[in-house]
């Protein structure tokens, strides 16, 4: 049972966080009365505004305030929290590219760029394919650690992009589950899903819908791979037929285009090593069709690796 003074005190509290409108009482003092005292009651246009109390018809003032006594102004009451409401937002970085020859550093700029502490971004060069990642296995163990210790926080799980979470829609289901069971938030640096998600949230079916997305592109750049594998092997050319845009090319390409080059403008440097084609330029398509490839190899690399494993299968 509540004791009565305690709840008047509870009350009182309530009510003096809103100034009075009649005797001008500040937030954190008591009424005052015509002849300077603390009023025996608080007045009514102030007790209403808290609304538990509105229907009340006078609510006293605590024996600790003093009633009869000088008024003086007290110290205004500290805004209620929430609970609820986080203190503030605790980002964990994870960045990942799936082999040696792809490079980790513009997803570390990324989320170092927007406020991740470089001792809070975890990184690994491994394929989505190993089921055990440790430093992604790392990253969500800190950020569980962190909501633990701080509940009121906001904990947001923080990747470029979602294709370096998982690499088909089961498994990115479960991590929506991980995260709704410890209460934590995915961000998405860039992407069809950039922004803040809530696993427990309507984005849940969003996620999933880009999810199988994902998985639906990586199987068809498998399955084209297996074609042109497969088309090369019946002209005799296995393992495919020789490249028109060699990999030096296309490293040249690249470089050249990042420093501000155009393609048009590249492409009078470039020469065709082997083929009838041997010592002339490359076509402006060519080039575009090698770089748009090594965008999907960059996006996908483990389908084009699952396409190679798969026909040398086929050829055994």
């Amino acid at each position: 049972m509540t004791d009565p003074q305690t709840a008047l005190a509870s009350e009182a509290d309530d009510v003096e966080r809103h100034a009075c409108p009649r005797c001008h009482a500040s937030s954190g003092s008591p009424c005052r009365s015509r002849s300077g005292a603390v009023a025996g009651t608080y007045h009514t246009g102030r007790f209403t505004k808290v609304p538990r109390l509105a229907k009340l018809l006078r609510v006293p003032t605590p024996a600790d305030r003093g009633p009869g006594q000088p008024w003086r102004p007290g110290t205004p009451a500290p805004a209620p929290v929430d609970p609820d409401t986080p203190s503030a937002d605790i980002r964990i970085g994870y960045a990942r590219c799936s082999s040696l020859t792809q490079e980790l550093q513009s997803q570390l700029d990324a989320l170092a760029g927007h406020g991740i502490p470089r001792d809070k971004i975890f990184s690994e060069k491994i394929s989505t394919r190993v089921r055990v990642r440790p430093q992604f296995e790392a990253a969500l163990a800190a950020a569980r650690e962190i909501k633990a210790h701080a509940p009121h926080c906001r904990v947001i799980f923080t990747v470029n992009e979602m294709k370096r979470l998982g690499r088909d829609a089961a498994e990115l289901t479960a991590l929506a589950d991980h995260l709704t069971a410890h209460g934590l938030v995915l961000e998405m640096l860039a992407g069809p899903l950039q922004g803040m998600y809530d696993p427990s949230g309507p984005g849940r079916l969003l996620f999933g819908f880009f999810a199988a997305m994902a998985e639906t592109e990586r199987e068809n750049i498998r399955e084209s791979t297996l074609e042109g594998l497969d088309a090369a092997a019946r002209k005799g050319n296995h393992g495919g037929r020789p490249p028109v845009i060699t990999d030096d090319m296309l490293h040249t390409v690249l470089r050249r285009r990042a420093n501000g080059e155009t393609v048009e403008g590249i492409q009078p440097d470039l020469l065709i090593p082997t083929g009838r084609r041997k010592g002339h330029n490359p076509s402006l398509s060519s080039i575009y069709r090698a770089l748009a490839e090594h965008d999907k190899r960059q996006a996908y690399p483990d389908a084009v690796e699952q396409a190679h494993a798969d026909f040398a299968a086929t050829e055994q």
